[in-house]
């Protein structure tokens, strides 16, 4: 018996990288998978029969599993991939969102149509998946679903050069803790992962910067890194833990802070002068310095 035996999974952008590990490891585990991916290029064009791959090598596995190729950027998309799993298997207990694309550009040459698609496939393409998911936990009430969510340090710490990227995955951990409120009367858990993994989307990133990616890159930091926590947060075993980011990758795990008042001055009335503001605005300041000194050094690494 696994940790998901008898679970239903839908893994978005399942056909390769940290997708594709994640729908192995939670159908070696137990779960019934719906391996969805377009099959396309890391910019979202194109497609192919990826996911179909990964789904015959669920099965020649000894695992259930279908394959689906609709786009997470479109709603109908979305309804698709959740239709797919009641109508392949009964039912759906797990939604990985994880599909996502890159067009890296500075903001003084990033076009329209970079921003939209970006924005497209990893903001909307939570929306697209999440909402009919939530409303079939709703209409069925079924309990003890879980969601986990796609963010990046890209969005949370900010990364040059991916203004739309980043500001996708930054509103994806928005969206991931209002959804752990709507959901949570349904025991629903919804959670984040900012994953650091060297993949077809990251490796050409250090190529970039002249560093070589040797196969030992790759035993170290590559995408089966990522796919324990998730099956982990998809088990009963995560019941409760909700609504939280969890970094992971190259055998590292950790939790981050979520958005939380520092430091606060209130005037008893009337508004801040400028003056005032001279001398308050260095203490806030001063006070965040020390909260990240702090989480510096409750955040180093402890070896288990």
């Amino acid at each position: 018996m696994g940790r998901l035996t008898d679970r239903i999974a839908v893994v978005t952008g399942a056909g390769r990288g940290i997708g594709k590990e994640i729908a192995l490891l939670m159908a070696s585990e137990g779960a019934k998978v719906v391996v969805n991916d377009l099959g396309g290029n890391t910019d979202g064009t194109g497609g192919g029969s990826i996911a179909q791959e990964v789904a015959d090598e669920i099965i020649s596995n000894g695992g259930d599993a279908v394959a689906n190729t609709n786009s997470v950027a479109e709603i109908e998309g979305g309804k698709s991939i959740i239709n797919s799993a009641v109508e392949a298997f009964g039912g759906l207990d797990i939604l990985v969102n994880n599909a996502g694309i890159l067009r890296d550009r500075t903001i003084f040459n990033m076009e329209e149509s970079d921003w939209d698609a970006v924005i497209a496939v990893h903001l909307k393409g939570h929306y697209c998946c999440t909402r009919p998911f939530a409303q079939y936990i709703r209409e069925q009430n079924r309990t003890g679903c879980r969601i986990i969510n796609f963010s990046s340090v890209s969005g949370l710490y900010g990364n040059f050069g991916q203004a739309n990227y980043g500001a996708a995955k930054a509103g994806i951990a928005g969206f991931s803790r209002v959804i752990a409120l709507e959901l949570a009367k349904y025991g629903c858990t919804s959670n984040t992962i900012s994953p650091g993994a060297l993949t077809r989307m990251t490796i050409p990133l250090r190529e970039n910067r002249g560093e070589k990616v040797e196969s030992a890159d790759l035993e170290d930091g590559g995408p089966q890194h990522i796919a324990p926590i998730c099956a982990w947060l998809a088990s009963e075993a995560s019941a409760g833990i909700t609504s939280e980011i969890f970094h992971t990758g190259r055998g590292g795990i950790s939790i981050m802070q979520q958005p939380k008042v520092i430091k606060q001055f209130v005037k008893k009335s009337g508004l801040w002068s400028l003056g005032e503001l001279d001398q308050v605005v260095p203490q806030l300041v001063e006070a965040k310095k020390e909260n990240i000194a702090s989480a510096d050094t409750s955040g180093a690494p402890v070896e288990v």
